[in-house]
């Protein structure tokens, strides 16, 4: 255990508390049991060791990774109960996915010593409630997205935007003082999803987290064998070369060799994964019910990490809008238009040119465009979408 707190003290120095990110005021930070979850490289680890540095509670508290070599022949059980017998207050468990049967050690942790809150991070594929039992009433889980344009401006260039609704966007033309945010704009689409830009070498972590995703995270949790696996990857080239595409589930199941049938389980995993978005009809009724209508790759640094020469300047759009709206809205695919959300709001997604066709006499209509600085009447443009969180 002296180990894991050499290593946890160390982390704990090298963190930087000038930018944290949103979810950090959103989440309920004296709830017994947190679970914090999202796609690798977001920022989780940098979150929870935020909120210790911030709290000023580094002596109560114990940083752990579930990948450390240390639970090879100890249980977070037992870890657990001795950080509590001597004092201990706060648990900060990392990359839980990566640790056998966590469901239940942590039930039993909860359990057991009921003055110990508890935090634990993990990938998005996880289905937190899993296993848990009654214990799903008594947790919090919160995602964690990656950077929002508005944050790309505060991490970047220590602009501090407020976040702002859908609605104040639709119903107001927000004067948000940014002075050209096209070309900041641009930047963000092509790097600035994932925090750890910064660092260097962007394109190639990118590839790195990918394949992390694909061959450590996918299999080990969702118990896939290599063939699978190999499919999988083949399914997400096809994705990265089309998207945003309507899947023919014939076609795609005769090119990667999965069953037609099995086919929407594969695009199942890639959404958990943060690999892809499905977005579905709008249709009501049984001919729409549940139908796959359009898939995006997950966010626009994707598209130029997975398919650089491929990328239509529409479907960078598209998908940066499918990206940001989803986190605090739902959205589907209408017959006319681009994107419904909330079942109440339509919008045509384009460029500057971009003209009113599409959305002629519907009701709260509106036009996104790229390539504009500020909206006027029913135009709004397209980097407005990136503040709402």
């Amino acid at each position: 255990m002296d180990e894991l707190i050499a290593i946890y003290k160390d982390l704990l120095k090298s963190i930087n508390t000038q930018f944290v990110r949103y979810l950090y005021d959103v989440i309920d930070w004296d709830a017994r049991l947190i679970a914090i979850v999202g796609s690798r490289g977001v920022g989780k680890t940098t979150l929870v060791l935020q909120h210790i540095k911030l709290k000023g509670i580094k002596d109560e508290s114990l940083y752990v990774s579930a990948d450390n070599i240390y639970f090879a022949g100890n249980t977070l059980f037992d870890l657990a109960g001795s950080f509590y017998k001597y004092g201990g207050k706060y648990l900060f468990i990392d990359e839980i996915h990566k640790y056998q049967n966590w469901s239940q050690e942590i039930k039993n942790i909860y359990d057991s010593y009921p003055g110990l809150n508890i935090t634990f991070t993990g990938s998005s594929i996880l289905d937190i409630y899993k296993g848990f039992g009654d214990l799903s009433r008594r947790s919090l889980s919160y995602y964690l997205p990656g950077l929002s344009f508005r944050e790309f401006l505060l991490f970047e260039k220590s602009m501090n935007i407020k976040p702002v609704s859908l609605e104040e966007v639709v119903n107001a033309h927000h004067d948000f003082a940014i002075e050209k945010p096209l070309p900041l704009f641009k930047e963000y689409l092509q790097y600035g999803y994932y925090p750890f830009y910064k660092e260097g070498q962007f394109i190639i972590r990118l590839h790195h987290l990918i394949n992390a995703v694909m061959e450590v995270d996918i299999p080990k949790y969702l118990g896939l064998k290599a063939a699978s696996i190999d499919r999988l990857k083949l399914l997400l080239q096809i994705v990265s070369e089309s998207a945003p595409f309507k899947p023919n589930m014939s076609k795609i199941a005769e090119m990667t060799g999965v069953s037609r049938n099995v086919l929407p389980d594969y695009f199942s995993f890639l959404e958990r994964a943060e690999l892809i978005i499905q977005a579905r009809s709008s249709t009501k009724g049984i001919r729409g019910l549940g139908k796959l209508n359009k898939v995006y790759l997950n966010n626009t640094n994707l598209m130029h990490a997975l398919s650089p020469s491929n990328k239509n300047i529409g479907n960078v759009r598209e998908t940066f809008f499918a990206n940001q709206i989803r986190i605090n809205h739902d959205y589907s695919i209408p017959e006319s238009g681009d994107f419904l959300v909330d079942n109440h709001f339509l919008f045509e997604v384009g460029g500057k040119n971009k003209s009113q066709k599409q959305i002629a006499g519907k009701k709260n209509a509106f036009v996104v465009k790229d390539d504009i600085e500020y909206g006027f009447g029913n135009t709004l443009p397209l980097w407005y979408f990136g503040m709402l969180y």
